[in-house]
């Protein structure tokens, strides 16, 4: 109670719990299409700088996945005016670092430089917008580079490998379905030309968009921007992702056995993103089950059932398409699956019978809004919000996100747990040990003889 009332004090204060980027943040967008999202932060010199493409697994089709990650890798590997790695090299001359990553949705890479140095990212990025060298001789070995990483990321981790399968399972027809890192068989078989009209089709100011928060006079930044950027071409309107996922056919289900430990378990629902009303709802409902040592799930299956090691719940709800509410936990040492799994089923069953305590929906408010305050001290993750909103449709909704949290009452999150966390929308995936060295199954008798 302690620890809840200092939360109400701190987030009494409007300035401290609102963002209200509507008020800060400068836009403008190019005549080529190309947009800025500037926002001024004087409280150290440096900036951080975001470029957002908006282009991800969920863009890709069957036989040709993990064209977007590829990418990514590629970025680095030098332009007509750098050579390849010249773009980390400069970066780190001037003090900064850079990395990047890819999602379903995009594919984001950022630096964080002194604010005196922005102007060197601003050249590097607006020259690999469209300068990018794709040669048989870079490609071939980065995507040696990328099957490796598919081995050890995924065929040897054996919970990311489940949730590869459990994906595929839960989305039938819409792109999401599909790995971010590509099938191992589409990575075996890119063709150069696949990968260079990825980047045609997708590198273009029009569908591409910059974040920078820091140090900066965000007009001034702004003319500098177009003046990189402006003088790039408008390229062609990337295809719409028009696939529509269907009402959920009933419950599924998917065993995989791995050389692991301990049984895993993971239960995917579809549900809506954040232009749903039931968006707040779902996000305070995911806390009251996993916020903490707290929440329902770890105090009931970790700490006094002690039948997981951990367990938890994720909301996307920021994808661009309606995506999942998950329910994952991984069984103690002795622990029989099916009972993890009736345990973790009522979890879900007793949220829909019960609303959550006063207790409970104030202490999952708390966490949020908190939360969601202290990021703000960080340029990064103030840049990645907008960014990520923006990505989903508008950074302004990051203005409507508190606001959704603290209308949400205990009915509500009892009504979205019944609604969207229904069995005949439920997909399970269970990971079960197998040993490191068992033989292989021996195909039946009428496939070998084919």
């Amino acid at each position: 109670m302690i620890l809840l009332g200092l939360l109400a004090l701190l987030l009494a204060s409007p300035s401290m719990a609102e963002s209200d980027y509507g008020d800060q943040v400068v836009e403008r967008t190019l005549d080529n299409g190309f947009e800025m999202i500037l926002l001024e932060d004087h409280k150290a010199p440096v900036a951080v700088v975001q470029v957002w493409y908006r282009v991800g697994s969920r863009n890709e089709v069957p036989g040709t996945t993990g064209l977007s990650h590829m990418l990514e890798h590629m970025m680095f590997k030098g332009t007509t005016e750098n050579g390849p790695g010249e773009y980390s090299r400069i970066i780190s001359r001037n003090g900064g670092d850079e990395n990047a990553f890819t999602s379903d949705d995009g594919t984001t890479y950022y630096a964080k430089i002194a604010s005196d140095r922005i102007d060197v990212e601003l050249e590097l990025e607006a020259d690999r917008m469209r300068n990018l060298v794709l040669s048989k001789e870079l490609f071939e070995p980065e995507r040696q580079v990328v099957m490796e990483e598919r081995r050890m990321r995924v065929d040897d981790q054996p919970i990311s490998y489940l949730f590869e399968t459990l994906g595929a399972l839960t989305f039938l027809e819409h792109p999401y379905r599909q790995p971010v890192i590509g099938w191992g068989s589409d990575i075996e078989n890119w063709r150069l030309s696949d990968l260079q009209r990825q980047y045609d089709q997708y590198y273009q100011p029009n569908n591409a968009f910059l974040v920078a928060v820091g140090d900066f006079d965000a007009r001034e930044l702004g003319n500098r921007i177009a003046e990189l950027f402006g003088p790039i071409p408008r390229g062609p309107e990337p295809p719409a992702v028009r696939a529509h996922e269907q009402d959920p056919r009933g419950p599924t289900r998917v065993t995989v056995r791995r050389p692991a430990k301990l049984p895993f378990l993971a239960i995917h629902h579809r549900v809506p993103n954040l232009n749903h009303p039931d968006s707040g709802p779902l996000e305070v409902l995911e806390v009251v089950l996993s916020g903490g040592k707290s929440s329902r799930l770890y105090r009931d299956l970790v700490e006094e059932g002690r039948l997981a090691l951990d367990a938890s719940a994720s909301y996307a709800r920021t994808a661009i398409d309606d995506k999942t509410f998950s329910l994952t936990a991984q069984a103690q040492p002795g622990i029989e699956p099916a009972a993890l799994e009736a345990a973790l089923i009522e979890q879900i069953e007793r949220i829909q019978r019960e609303p959550p305590s006063a207790e409970e929906l104030a202490r999952a408010k708390a966490q949020i809004e908190s939360s969601y305050v202290f990021s703000q001290d960080s340029g990064f993750y103030r840049a990645l919000i907008l960014g990520t909103y923006e990505l989903a449709g508008d950074w302004r909704k990051a203005d409507e996100y508190l606001p959704a949290i603290r209308k949400v009452s205990a009915e509500d999150v009892r009504r979205v747990a019944r609604t969207w966390l229904s069995e005949t929308n439920r997909t399970i995936g269970l990971l079960l040990p197998e040993s490191p060295d068992a033989p292989a199954p021996e195909a039946p008798p009428e496939a070998a003889a084919q």
